[in-house]
């Protein structure tokens, strides 16, 4: 280098490259845990937990764990591939008399097994990093639109706990509108705003909590954020922004 100006920026660009390549290696990461970089599978199956059943206790039992996954997550598993399957069968025949139901199907099976391979994934046991706060990117553009982690997660909880029946507490970036957004899922697919990209997910329906706290979500929401996994959260948020 001949000047201390020529030095600096290229050392000003070595790391301006360094942290792009991070970020694309946190979404490389994401697009092969999704499956990406091929055509789908002929049959979708049941990802494994990333945890053992009882990783998560005391916030999360591991009997519920084991039930929530092995057949609730199954089930949704089971579902989209009849789905699609039948959706297949009637091109075949040229039969769409039943397109209503078997489009109503495949929304709501392909919502249940696209959200619970978030879910599973946006929770670990405190030895894993589960807990605490988020960081970097995510914790600025929190503040940013929330005005800080506190009010994010009030309004989080919030939103969580008065779904009505069954659903989903939800944070997304919105990548038209160019923001993180808070919001309630209805099922596994309704009431989304168009666009969204889901970062973190909190399962509400009964079969996620009631075999530890009953009929008490709140409480439920309340230990559940002391497994949330930032790492993750923030690896998606990079991935739906690069």
């Amino acid at each position: 280098m001949n000047t201390r100006r020529e030095f600096l920026g290229a050392l000003g660009l070595s790391g301006g490259l360094l942290l792009l390549a991070e970020q694309l290696g946190q979404t490389s990461a994401l697009a092969m845990d999704r499956g990406e970089g091929g055509g789908p599978p002929g049959q979708y199956e049941l990802p494994p937990l990333p945890y053992d059943y009882d990783a998560l206790e005391p916030h999360i039992d591991g009997q519920t764990m084991r039930i929530h996954h092995d057949l609730h997550h199954k089930g949704y598993t089971d579902g989209l591939n009849k789905a699609l399957a039948s959706l297949s069968a009637a091109r075949e025949s040229g039969d769409f008399g039943n397109i209503q139901n078997l489009s109503r199907l495949l929304a709501f099976h392909a919502g249940g097994y696209v959200n619970h391979n978030i879910f599973w994934k946006n929770m670990a046991p405190a030895s894993k990093g589960g807990g605490g706060k988020p960081d970097g990117k995510l914790a600025a553009d929190l503040q940013r639109d929330f005005g800080g982690y506190d009010k994010f997660q009030a309004h989080f909880t919030a939103a969580a706990t008065a779904v009505e029946g069954n659903g989903w507490g939800v944070l997304a970036y919105h990548r038209d509108l160019r923001r993180l957004m808070v919001f309630a899922m209805l099922n596994q697919q309704m009431q989304v705003p168009v666009g969204t990209v889901p970062l973190l997910l909190c399962d509400v329906w009964e079969h996620a909590y009631y075999l530890k706290y009953q009929n008490r979500r709140a409480d439920y929401i309340k230990a559940w954020w002391n497994v949330v996994n930032w790492k993750d959260v923030s690896e998606r948020y990079y991935a739906a922004t690069a």
